[in-house]
């Protein structure tokens, strides 16, 4: 197969087929990344502002020979995006400390030799009450369920489908404001992929293609809105929401989860404190 990013490095509405070459460079990005969110486990807890995770993102990044590829995104300023109980996703870094009880996903994305490893996680702070503790637990369930959908000749739509039942089946809903992307040497390719969409629809899923998996599932409704910052997406009825998100490819017989934890701490319950 032809790594087509060789050739195009600009969006152009198709969706790139990668060859070896690519799966290796994802791999390792993605892991690169993974051990960023590893590295922060200890550090997500009561009192510590996100700004100052934000700073540990910052570091760990260039000391490992990578860049951020948030850091001048769109006039972005920060080297990670931290979503916070009812805040959907693109949470800016800032002064207020975490609290017991709180719930933050982590966004992070970083460029190596060129690739993107894009990979976010749910972190639990301190203690949470239950329905905080099982509404990470099915967002999780949801995205791999819409992971385990991918393989040759399976559709896109069947991504979305899994992600859908799963998130209905347990009463919450999903976000159909934001999807996931494809990526690789851009950091926001074809396809759309999104996360409420119905089995049998979209386009064919091929051997070499790369892409982000990642549900943003509600307690309450789907609806969002945008903060006046430009960035900060919410619930509208300020229920909680959490995402998980991995980058994967499809390989000849199934699909490669590039953002997978050196130390198996990507799941929920694994990352609390």
């Amino acid at each position: 197969m032809t790594d087509t990013t060789a050739l195009l490095p600009m969006r152009t509405g198709e969706i790139r087929i990668h060859d070896a070459e690519g799966f290796e460079g994802m791999r390792k990005a993605g892991r690169l990344v993974a051990e960023c969110l590893d590295m922060l486990v200890g550090e997500v807890k009561p009192g510590v502002t996100t700004r100052h995770l934000d700073d540990l993102v910052r570091e760990f990044v260039l000391d490992h020979g990578a860049q951020s590829a948030t850091i001048g995104y769109r006039g972005y300023r920060h080297a990670s995006c931290i979503s916070v109980n009812h805040v959907i996703c693109h949470g800016i870094p800032g002064g207020k400390p975490l609290k017991e009880g709180d719930i933050a996903n982590i966004d992070v994305t970083c460029i190596l030799d060129g690739w993107h490893g894009d990979h976010s996680r749910m972190y639990a702070v301190g203690e949470v009450k239950r329905k905080a503790e099982r509404l990470m637990d099915v967002t999780y369930e949801a995205m791999m369920a819409g992971i385990n959908a991918v393989k040759p000749g399976a559709r896109f739509g069947d991504i979305g489908g899994a992600i859908s039942e799963i998130a209905h089946l347990n009463r919450m809903s999903v976000v159909e404001d934001f999807c996931g992307h494809g990526l690789g040497r851009l950091f926001h390719d074809e396809p759309n992929v999104v996360h409420s969409s119905a089995y049998g629809t979209g386009p064919e899923l091929k051997p070499g293609m790369f892409f982000t998996v990642e549900p943003m599932l509600n307690i309450g409704r789907k609806d969002a809105a945008i903060l006046p910052d430009g960035w900060t997406a919410v619930t509208r009825d300020r229920q909680l929401s959490a995402q998980f998100e991995h980058s994967i490819g499809v390989t000849e017989t199934g699909f490669e989860i590039f953002t997978q934890s050196p130390k198996g701490l990507h799941t929920p319950h694994t990352v609390k404190q």
